[in-house]
């Protein structure tokens, strides 16, 4: 066994690489314990290698990162036909059996010792195609991890059962045809040649007769659908040339402005559909169920033989949808269709971006700056970058966008990889509805108090007029009754005194029911006050209190630890207040509420008020939209702020038909609410990335948040090989949410330093964060630090 790089020559040995303590030595010349045998087993002298590529390059499941890097065995010869490429194979590691996958049979190593062989291969079927390793090394290596993290990712757990019941894999079925794997792709957004502008391609003929979604051809791929028309796309200036480009096999990268409306699945659909009629390989990520839904009702429209389920049992589907709710076995059973050439298009939330579909033509991304994009786990990938970076490497085309637009995407743009597809002013002010402040200067001629009131005269007008046209949403950006409590009397803040290991748990109180006891929203516990032998009567009076001169009765009380004061106030008011507050004034409409567990899909065409949490926006033909406290979605401590509250009040404001009125309650003179009122989120995007190049953050530059524990992270950062602008390290909060036995204990601390480098110099800090880990690993060095490159969120 022995360790190569790329290039084939042998690296260092294994007695030269330090293992943990549990890992006994790989190499007979050093006494081990060796396991005991099964009578299956084959004795090594006894076996014989392959007589043709005995040599089998395996990347082996090891979380080390100083272990990041293909190992050499031998095929031995009873298993020759079966350690093909993409496998699933196991290996004696360091005296362990261990998972792997095969990457490639080779004729010699080298390694000049001795090689141990392969224990088995676990399955015939090859589940790693090339595309798959080469862009799951390549997201590594972008994201400063190891090909082992990012492969678990890629390539879902075996199902034996399904996979027996699919049938062997078909001969030559070990690769995608027409997949590139060109070695080192460039960067996304590097320097290089943008891609054209979508022309276009001249008159095409739909490609063939057959029935779409119809049986398998001799080839045992799909029969090839009929090409749509351009549809809706014909709303975009270059809605057609893009189809075009698309039908002839370019690689056109769209950068998607979608107009305001219900079409965006139909414009997916038609797109891959498009693509598909080409013979071309289709992947669709969108952010969570709700969306695939739709997206999955819009194929079937073009696709009705493939949406059945007897079509789809019998692996004839010209689609397949991924979803985390399916179950092991059907999940698997569609990853397998893709895989086997079966379904040219996949549709699924984030984990879909590595789907094995063959011959890619075209990667959708939906919504790019939702945080369901964002993989939570090692090395943290964004579907937008790995989507992005599997589009250049296979030469496909790319179609990424939503309603908003995020400065990552106008990086993209604005470094030529993508261009711009987006609808006229016209045509945005005949689809767009009408967007006016709640407080505009005309308005506070009539209603002094329109700055001030949660619920100002306009926005009840408003309401009122449109619920004879339908229904009217009101956005609320927080659930429960009332998420934030202040004293009535010194506006101080009511916070938990509950004493936890010795410390207080200090964590902001709230009310979940007109007459429950206030709570702790980080540890749950009913408010006490110290020293109080029975309950403290609570209260809430004021602007926007809960029930003036009101009392809550409860198991526990609470006094204010600064006046003594033991009444409250609103000062953050939820969706189901909101929702009690607006059944009283509009006596005899039907409220409904969205959000938290219980999420409406959506709701009849009839009067009434829809409250919903940003997100949880049932679908309908809303006659009007109200979108209240946007104060408290632009104050959070977030650089996103902004950026974030644009995409949700664009989202509600989509839903609203082009004749209805969209009520914003924020101050019209910030930029947020300035572009929400244009419907200009392009213009938005821009600023944004500008003002992010000037303050040297993310996406203008690449940087790096390194936390952990203080020793674990001072030893990456000196670990790193040259000199990167280092900021902290500084005290990390700890959660805020923590149970009682995690209170307990005394919390270890924790602190985050980040690493900044020039765009064209992201590579170079990707490579010294995985050697400085490497480095750690080697050293057997304790604490735990976790190492993101360019995150969502920096503080």
């Amino acid at each position: 066994m022995a360790e190569t790089g790329d290039d084939g020559a042998a690296g260092l040995l294994l007695t030269d690489v330090l293992l943990p303590p549990d890992y006994p030595s790989p190499h007979g010349d050093v006494p081990v314990k060796k396991p005991a045998r099964s009578k299956k087993s084959k004795d090594a002298r006894t076996l014989r290698p392959a007589a043709a590529q005995p040599v089998a390059r395996i990347a082996v499941d090891l979380p080390l990162a100083h272990l990041d890097r293909p190992f050499d065995y031998l095929v031995p010869e009873r298993l020759a036909d079966q350690a093909r490429p993409g496998v699933r194979v196991r290996v004696r590691f360091a005296g362990k059996l261990t998972d792997g996958f095969l990457i490639e049979r080779a004729e010699a190593s080298g390694h000049q010792g001795s090689l141990r062989y392969l224990d088995r291969v676990v399955s015939a079927e090859p589940v790693l195609t090339p595309e798959i390793a080469g862009l799951a090394r390549a997201v590594a290596d972008r994201y400063a991890g190891t090909l082992a993290d990012v492969l678990r990712l890629a390539v879902p757990q075996r199902h034996a059962a399904t996979e027996a019941a699919g049938g062997a894999p078909r001969p030559g079925g070990d690769r995608n045809d027409g997949d590139r794997d060109d070695g080192a792709a460039q960067e996304p957004g590097g320097n290089h040649e943008p891609a054209g502008d979508p022309e276009p391609a001249g008159d095409l003929e739909p490609a063939g007769d057959p029935e779409p979604g119809g049986d398998l051809e001799p080839s045992g791929n799909p029969a090839l659908p009929a090409r749509p028309a351009p549809g809706p796309w014909g709303r975009y200036p270059a809605g057609g040339s893009f189809l075009d480009a698309l039908a002839a096999g370019r690689p056109a990268r769209a950068a998607w402005t979608a107009l305001p409306g219900a079409t965006w699945p139909d414009e997916i659909a038609r797109a891959a559909v498009t693509v598909a009629s080409a013979g071309r390989g289709v992947v669709i990520v969108v952010p969570d169920a709700r969306d695939l839904a739709r997206v999955d009702q819009a194929l079937a429209a073009f696709l009705p033989a493939a949406a059945t389920a007897q079509a789809r049992a019998r692996r004839d589907a010209g689609y397949v949808t991924l979803t985390a709710d399916l179950g092991p076995a059907e999940r698997y059973r569609r990853w397998l269709a893709a895989l086997r050439g079966e379904a040219r298009i996949v549709a699924g939330t984030r984990a879909a971006m590595f789907a094995p579909v063959r011959n890619l033509g075209l990667v959708v991304l939906w919504d790019d700056g939702d945080d369901l994009h964002a993989e939570p786990r090692a090395p943290y990938p964004h579907a937008r970058e790995v989507l992005a970076l599997r589009a250049h490497r296979a030469g496909a085309a790319a179609l990424i966008g939503g309603f908003a637009r995020t400065p990552e995407l106008a990086q993209l743009v604005a470094a030529g990889w993508a261009h711009q597809l987006g609808p006229d002013r016209a045509t945005v002010r005949g689809t767009a509805p009408r967007v006016r402040p709640a407080a505009d200067d005309n308005e506070l001629h009539r209603d002094q108090g329109a700055t001030t009131a949660r619920l100002p005269a306009l926005a009840l007008r408003t309401a009122r007029e449109a619920l004879a046209a339908g229904p009217v949403l009101i956005q609320v950006p927080r659930r429960g009754y009332l998420a934030g409590i202040a004293c009535a009397r010194c506006r101080a803040q009511a916070r938990c005194t509950r004493q936890v290991g010795g410390a207080q748990c200090n964590g902001p109180l709230r009310l979940s029911a007109p007459h429950a006891a206030p709570d702790c929203r980080w540890c749950g516990a009913l408010a006490t006050t110290p020293g109080d032998t029975g309950p403290g009567g609570t209260g809430a009076d004021g602007t926007g209190s809960a029930g003036a001169g009101s009392r809550n009765a409860g198991p526990g009380g609470w006094r204010c630890p600064h006046c003594g004061h033991d009444r409250l106030r609103a000062t953050v008011t939820g969706a189901a207040r909101t929702a009690e507050e607006l059944g009283r004034a509009f006596p005899g409409v039907k409220v409904r509420t969205s959000g938290g567990d219980l999420v409406l899909p959506e709701v009849p065409a009839q009067p009434a008020l829809v409250i919903a949490t940003p997100g949880a926006e049932p679908l309908a033909d809303y006659a009007a939209a109200l979108l209240l406290d946007g104060w408290a979605l632009l104050s959070r401590p977030s650089l996103r702020a902004a950026e974030e509250t644009l995409r949700r009040w664009l989202a509600a404001a989509a839903l609203v038909r082009p004749d209805g009125t969209v009520l914003v309650h924020a101050d019209a003179a910030l930029p947020a609410a300035q572009a929400l009122i244009r419907w200009d989120p392009v213009t938005f995007a821009q600023r944004d990335l500008a003002e992010r190049a000037e303050l040297g953050f993310p996406p203008a530059v690449r940087m790096a948040a390194v936390s952990g524990e203080p020793a674990a992270v001072a030893s990456v950062i000196a670990g790193l090989d040259r000199e990167f602008e280092v900021l902290g390290p500084v005290p990390l909060e700890q959660p805020a949410r923590q149970s009682p036995q995690q209170a307990a204990q005394p919390p270890g601390e924790q602190v985050q330093a980040l690493v900044r480098a020039p765009r064209a110099e992201g590579a170079a800090l990707a490579r010294a964060l995985q050697a400085a880990q490497a480095g750690r690993s080697a050293r057997k060095e304790g604490g735990g630090v976790r190492v993101r490159l360019d995150p969502a969120e920096l503080i």
